[in-house]
């Protein structure tokens, strides 16, 4: 935190008094108010149950009931504030320990590296800590270095942070073994580096292999949470012919509502918190360095300008032509509901699409740069310099997409002065540009790796080997990774097409039923009466949980596919879809 934390715990525990204040004061006033009302009711209550308590049972004061209610209303709120506190640390905890165990195996690995040059231990970590994408590793590492610079001792700041680290079990180990394999000796601490990058690579792809079971088993829920809606709401539908209790109106802080309304909305909310959580759990077991973040430029000129390729700015540039969508449908005379959910699809579907071309356009540069790698090593271990390698092969290969960043690349350690040799500052400005022009994390996990292991002076040969491995490793990941979320995306599309087939097939054969019936008249009257149900609402009810439905499986099948901008694109699609098969069959 950025907080001691005894002004964290004094914050806290002032926010609970505040809270139980701000609690208990509007108890009191709702006990002054309902002070004459409350001792008859719940007298009445009683002795009704239980006829001669009147007489046996005393009455306390109405005020002392009230105040007890007050106290301990607030004294609740008091200790739920102070438990979220506690659970908002505990959070923090969690978190920045989910991200070691993610990082430290890239980060072991690195050091692997770094080790066989010639760079002493403190440098070696300022290269970790240096490096974004180890995330809390790498903030682990600066609290090292930090306290290593206040006490003077690396081994003390090593030893003090595994002591205070959330991870007990990865990084306080790996801290203080990384202290007693140092002390061994350069020998030493290289085996032990590589040993131990080995057995974090294993245990990392064991913890994927469980959130890949998670994710199956919350897809299969998913599915059958997604389809009761719509099915409940069928069924209700059905039972009010039968029942007319059930559209009898009842008073909400919304208006009056039949229970069929109430369950109908109640149930599209519920499938929208369905997605959005669903959504968020996939997020959250997709492996970060997998997860591509953009960043719109600043300017309203740059961002139009890189509004074909960049999503971040086309999910800027699309509002207005959304919103000019929605004004259109609405003064045509389209429902809100459909104003608002096609007014969604016209802001999804092109941002999305921007999302999808880009993500294809990162999948060919991986494809590339593992090329590019490989072939750059080749040139290396036949004893050419780095610069002289990189500029062979960007005349002599094709990267396709990833030619223009290869140019570059070539163009930029060409600066290098014959006389004077490899220019370390030049070779690192040219390497840190490449990476931040071929935008991908593939790109920023691997040649980042190059940049502090050839300045450290490790062998060049073994550089590009360990990174060749890496980059292997990686883009296998990456493939796999790709290969089995598919199937969720399938998961998504298919239990949407199946309810918008069961809502469509309901509308068109059972409540058209519905509507012969209620015109057969029987000895007795009606066989149903008419004015009891209304047919085309009750399509247009289903159409609005359908839709829900849209929404909340294109969420959970795009952000399984490649991450929020195609789940925008999924669910558009679907929205579109289904409002074009309801009113192609006339059900709306």
């Amino acid at each position: 935190m950025r907080l001691s934390f005894d002004v964290y715990l004094a914050r806290v525990y002032g926010l609970s008094w505040l809270v139980a204040l701000a609690v208990t004061l509007p108890t009191a006033v709702v006990a002054v108010t309902l002070a004459d009302a409350v001792p008859v009711s719940v007298a009445g209550v009683v002795g009704d149950v239980v006829p001669f308590a009147r007489f046996a049972l005393p009455m306390p004061p109405t005020t002392l009931v009230m105040l007890v209610v007050g106290l301990a209303v607030g004294g609740i709120t008091k200790t739920a504030t102070v438990r979220l506190g506690g659970g908002y640390l505990r959070w923090l905890a969690n978190a920045r320990r989910n991200d070691i165990e993610r990082t430290l195996p890239g980060a072991a690995r690195y050091l692997h590296v770094l080790s066989s040059g010639g760079d002493d231990h403190r440098t070696m970590l300022r290269k970790v800590a240096d490096t974004e994408p180890y995330g809390e590793t790498a903030v682990s590492v600066r609290k090292v270095l930090n306290t290593a610079s206040l006490t003077g001792s690396l081994h003390e700041g090593l030893r003090r942070i595994a002591r205070d680290t959330p991870s007990r079990e990865l990084l306080a180990p790996f801290l203080l073994k990384f202290s007693e394999h140092a002390q061994q000796g350069e020998a030493e601490l290289a085996n032990y580096l590589r040993m131990e990058s080995r057995m974090l690579a294993h245990r990392q792809d064991r913890a994927r292999q469980r959130a890949a079971g998670l994710l199956e088993l919350l897809s299969e829920v998913f599915m059958v949470l997604l389809v009761l809606p719509t099915l409940l709401v069928i069924v209700l539908t059905v039972l009010a012919i039968i029942s007319p209790a059930l559209s009898e109106p009842i008073t909400t802080p919304l208006g009056t509502l039949t229970v069929r309304a109430l369950v109908v909305y109640t149930s599209a909310l519920f499938v929208l918190g369905l997605g959005i959580g669903a959504s968020v759990v996939v997020g959250g077991l997709r492996p970060p360095g997998q997860t591509v973040e953009y960043d719109r430029p600043a300017g309203a000129l740059a961002t139009l300008a890189s509004t074909p390729h960049n999503p971040a700015s086309a999910a800027v540039v699309a509002l207005l032509p959304a919103l000019v969508v929605a004004a259109v449908l609405h003064t045509i005379g389209y429902p809100p509901a459909d104003v608002a959910l096609l007014g969604y699809a016209a802001y999804a579907l092109p941002v999305g699409v921007v999302g999808v071309r880009r993500a294809r356009l990162d999948d060919a540069k991986d494809r590339e740069i593992k090329d590019f790698v490989h072939a750059v090593s080749g040139h290396v271990n036949l004893g050419r310099p780095f610069p002289q390698a990189v500029e062979l092969v960007a005349r002599d290969v094709d990267f396709g997409p990833l030619d223009p960043d290869v140019a570059d690349l070539a163009l930029n350690l060409g600066f290098t002065s014959p006389e004077t040799g490899i220019d370390e500052n030049v070779r690192t400005a040219a390497l840190e540009r490449f990476v931040e022009t071929v935008g991908t994390p593939l790109a920023e996990q691997t040649v980042g790796l190059v940049t502090g292991a050839l300045d450290s002076g490790s062998d060049a040969g073994t550089v590009f080997d360990t990174l060749q491995t890496e980059i292997g490793r990686l883009y296998h990941e990456k493939r796999e990774l790709r290969a089995n979320l598919l199937a969720y995306v399938a998961v998504g599309w298919t239990t949407a097409l199946l309810v918008v087939g069961i809502a469509v097939a309901v509308g068109l054969h059972v409540f058209d039923g519905f509507e012969q019936l209620a015109s057969v008249r029987g000895p007795s009257g009606y066989v149903i009466e008419g004015s009891t149900i209304d047919m085309a609402r009750e399509r247009y009810r289903l159409y609005i949980v359908t839709q829900s439905t849209m929404l909340a499986s294109g969420w959970f099948a795009g952000t399984a596919s490649r991450g929020r901008y195609e789940a925008l694109l999924h669910s558009g699609a679907l929205v579109v879809v289904c409002h074009v098969v309801f009113a192609g069959v006339g059900m709306i």
